[in-house]
C-alpha cells in the first residue's frame, strides 16, 4: 500500500504528452512543447526545472478574486471593476475535521494510482471512452460507502437540488511531485452541468479562465478569477463556470497535500427522455449502491 508521502520520491509518475511533472522534470529530462502564440518552440530543461513550467508559473497572473459572499469577480488592481461571475457556489466547512481525517484514512487504506501532472488518482466510475463515446459498466461497483452521507447533506443545497452523482474521482496533490492540473472543461456528453468537488488537508485556489478575454471590460486578453478553496470546503461549478470557462489548479498553488474528490452527474442524453436513458438508469443504480471500491 502506498501511503500519502512515498510517492514524493518515487521516479515513477504518469505523465504522457506534453504533461509534465517534477519526477519526469528532474529525472527523466522530459522534453517539453509550447504554444506562444501561433508558434510552438522546443524548451530546454534549467535546474531541474522545465521552462515550460516556469513560464506557465510566471505567466499567471489572476485578474479577479471570485468574492463568494457577493459572487462577483473583483479586480484586484484596486480598481473599481468586478462582475457577476456565474456558476461557482462554495460551501464552507461541508466536512468537519473528524470526517476530513476518517475520508483520508479510507483512501490511503486503498491503492493511489499514478496519473498527469505529478497526481494521484483513484476512480469510482465506469471505464469510458469519450473519443468513440462509449460505455463500460464492466467493473463498476457503485460509489464508496464513505460518500453516501456526503451526496445526502449535498442536497440541502438547493444548488445541488436533485443531484445524482454518477461518478467519483479521488486526486492526490503534492509539491514534492509538482502536482497541477492544466486548464480544461470537462466532458459534457456524459457528464452533466453540475461539478462538485470537496477541498482536503490544505487551501488551495482553483483559476477560472477565460481566453478570449472580456471585450465588455476592455480586456482583450486571457481573463483570470482566483476562486479559494478553503480546505474542508465544497465547490460547485454550473453554468459558465462549467461550459465556458476553463478550470485549473496550478502547481504554485499546491503548497501542501491537497486531497479532493470530484463527483460528477449525468448528461441530459443518458436522463430520462434522452436517448440512452436506459444506459443512465443502470449507471445510476450501480453509483448509487455505494459499494464502490476504485478502478
Amino acid at each position: 500500500m502506498m501511503t500519502s508521502d512515498t510517492m514524493g520520491s518515487d521516479i515513477k509518475c504518469g505523465c504522457k504528452g506534453i504533461r509534465s511533472c517534477l519526477l519526469c522534470e528532474r529525472f527523466k529530462g522530459k522534453g517539453q512543447v509550447k504554444e506562444s502564440g501561433r508558434k510552438s518552440f522546443a524548451l530546454r530543461h534549467h535546474g531541474g526545472y522545465s521552462q515550460r513550467r516556469l513560464l506557465e508559473e510566471l505567466r499567471v497572473e489572476h485578474h479577479f478574486c471570485y468574492d463568494p459572499v457577493l459572487r462577483l469577480a473583483v479586480c484586484k488592481d484596486g480598481e473599481p471593476v468586478s462582475f457577476p461571475f456565474a456558476g461557482v457556489f462554495v460551501w464552507e466547512n461541508f466536512i468537519s475535521e473528524e470526517e476530513e481525517k476518517e475520508l483520508i484514512w479510507k483512501m490511503d487504506q486503498g491503492v493511489w494510482n499514478q496519473s498527469q501532472s505529478g497526481r494521484r488518482k483513484q476512480d469510482f466510475g465506469p471505464k469510458v471512452n469519450f473519443k468513440k463515446q462509449k460505455v463500460n459498466l464492466g467493473g463498476f461497483c457503485g460509489l464508496p460507502k464513505t460518500s453516501q452521507d456526503l451526496v445526502v447533506r449535498m442536497l440541502q443545497e438547493p444548488t445541488l437540488a436533485g443531484f445524482q452523482p454518477v461518478e467519483q474521482c479521488n486526486l492526490d496533490y503534492h509539491p514534492h511531485r509538482g502536482s497541477a492540473i492544466d486548464p480544461h472543461l470537462d466532458d459534457s456528453w456524459l457528464w452533466g452541468e453540475r461539478l462538485v468537488t470537496i477541498n482536503m488537508l490544505s487551501d488551495t485556489t482553483l483559476t477560472m479562465s477565460l481566453e478570449e478575454g472580456l471585450a465588455e471590460l476592455g480586456l482583450e486578453e486571457e481573463v483570470r478569477v482566483a476562486v479559494p478553496l478553503p480546505r474542508r470546503s465544497l465547490v460547485v461549478l454550473y453554468s459558465d463556470a462549467r461550459y465556458r470557462w476553463k478550470h485549473a489548479i496550478h502547481r504554485k498553488d499546491i503548497n501542501a497535500r491537497r486531497v479532493c474528490s470530484t463527483y460528477r452527474e449525468l448528461s441530459p442524453e443518458f436522463l430520462p427522455g434522452g436517448q440512452q436513458a436506459q444506459l443512465g438508469a443502470q449507471l445510476l443504480d450501480i453509483a448509487l449502491s455505494f459499494q464502490g471500491t476504485p478502478a
